[in-house]
């Protein structure tokens, strides 16, 4: 299936040429493994508009851990790849959304997503954004979903899918049919990497391992770190304290960043650190400007910070204060996610139809 190519308006920093050793150092920025870096070196040298992709199956609501992945794909614009989010309605059916919610849960995901590139200063008719069934119910589609089928086992498939779908102590078919499908989709959206959080690496080395069985190339796999939910463990869409959601109002901000896990000098499973690593400081380097925690001047006045490393050595070192950064980041959340809201505004009826009060 071919989709319609989109006319990108790089901004100067998206417009400058960079060299190959420019392309793969913002690519490996903040990635977690590259299967294989002599892949990606390769197709950098070969190809001159290379394309890549991001599946998110239409689940739980959009929270602020999907800013890692769309700055993941803001770099891969500058760096000059052709880029496709992946909303995947049908993939969110096989892991347990209603079938009657699907269309108002993609529309729902489609508008947030959009908001969130905005807010980004990314320009999401820079992005192919397209709809899993749109494709996935073809005639050609279904006909290697089934010819894969016969070279899966179901070990296999349930290996793939263990970290991604809802597991049970009674499976259903439907979490064996999901990591299939997410190979076959690198193939039908014609892209040359596929990149996911580490939560994936398993379904995305079965896409590697299955996609040949059946005729068709395999991929490079890109992966970038999960960030922390609030709780201390990871971030997810189906777990209100772990996650702030898109469309948080500032008093909610604060009241789950006051409550979160951020012990004092601790960076591991400390979810307030690792969004301001990851997040915020990689938007404030790229835009050269620098972290300001607000602080009286008896705690020794406010302080900057002009690099991810520099604030974790400041909080490690208890220079920092998790109260100061808690308030902090619920300022710089609040603010990123306000174009966002104000997007939303007129939408707050898809909202209640898409995830009903139980």
């Amino acid at each position: 299936m071919k989709f319609k190519n989109t006319e990108f308006k790089y901004s100067p920093l998206l417009s400058m040429v960079m060299d190959i050793d420019q392309k793969l150092a913002l690519i490996r920025r903040s990635t977690a493994e590259i299967t294989t870096e002599a892949e990606l070196i390769a197709l950098l040298k070969e190809k001159k508009t290379p394309s890549v992709y991001l599946g998110t199956a239409i689940t739980g609501k959009p929270h602020i851990g999907y800013f890692v992945w769309g700055l993941k794909l803001a770099d891969f614009l500058k760096a000059g790849f052709r880029v496709v989010v992946l909303l995947a309605d049908l993939h969110g059916a096989l892991d347990n959304t209603p079938w009657d919610l699907l269309e108002k849960r993609y529309q729902y995901y489609e508008s947030v997503i959009r908001g969130m590139f905005d807010a980004l200063g990314v320009s999401a008719s820079k992005l192919e954004i397209v709809k899993g069934s749109s494709f996935q119910l073809s005639k050609e589609y279904i006909h290697d979903l089934l010819k894969m089928a016969t070279f899966v086992s179901v070990h296999d498939a349930k290996k793939a899918s263990s970290e991604v779908v809802k597991q049970s102590d009674n499976p259903k078919l439907s979490g064996l049919i999901y990591p299939l499908m997410q190979a076959l989709d690198e193939e039908y959206l014609k892209v040359d990497i596929q990149y996911g959080g580490v939560d994936q690496r398993k379904i995305l080395m079965f896409a590697r391992e299955y996609l040949p069985k059946i005729g068709y190339k395999p991929r490079i796999e890109l992966m970038t770190s999960l960030i922390p939910g609030l709780i201390g463990e990871k971030m997810s869409a189906s777990k209100e304290d772990s996650k702030i959601d898109l469309l948080e109002t500032g008093e909610r901000i604060k009241e789950k960043l006051n409550k979160a896990f951020c012990p004092e000098g601790q960076a591991d499973q400390n979810g307030v650190l690792a969004f301001a690593q990851h997040v915020i400081m990689v938007m404030k380097e790229d835009n050269k400007k620098e972290f300001t925690v607000k602080r009286p001047q008896k705690f020794g006045g406010s302080i900057s910070f002009r690099t991810g490393k520099e604030l974790e050595q400041a909080f490690v070192s208890k220079q920092l204060h998790p109260m100061d950064l808690k308030q902090a980041v619920a300022e710089e959340i609040a603010s990123l996610l306000d174009p966002i809201r104000k997007k939303m505004k007129e939408k707050e009826q898809l909202a209640i139809e898409a995830y009903p009060q139980k």
